[in-house]
């Protein structure tokens, strides 16, 4: 049984909603864990929306458990390349800014 701190830690809990988006299972994946007492698990509701509330660490083992410590790697692996390619666009776009700026900064210099 998870003690409480670790439900409330930054990060240490994920919605099934979530855990589908980044670990790329399903529900059912995590309803069938919970049955198996692999997973605690905590339900919560959000304007009406039920969810369910398992703890990170537990459903990683889960999934090297039941899927393989490969899936997982590969997994973990995409969810860092797009974390990267989404604080690339972002650095882009800033860079482009701040050359836009300068350009018209040389600009008003000349004139």
């Amino acid at each position: 049984m998870a003690e409480h701190g670790e439900w409330t830690s930054k990060g240490a809990s994920l919605s099934d909603v979530t855990a589908t988006k980044e670990y790329g299972v399903t529900r059912d994946f995590i309803v069938q864990g919970i049955r198996a007492g692999k997973l605690d698990y905590r339900e919560g509701a959000v304007w009406g929306n039920p969810y369910l509330k398992v703890l990170r660490h537990e459903l990683e083992q889960y999934i090297t458990e039941e899927l393989g410590a490969d899936h997982l790697l590969c997994i973990k692996n995409q969810a860092e390349l797009r974390k990267i390619n989404k604080e690339m666009a972002i650095l882009r776009k800033r860079l482009d800014e701040l050359q836009a700026r300068k350009t018209e900064m040389e600009k008003a210099m000349i004139t």
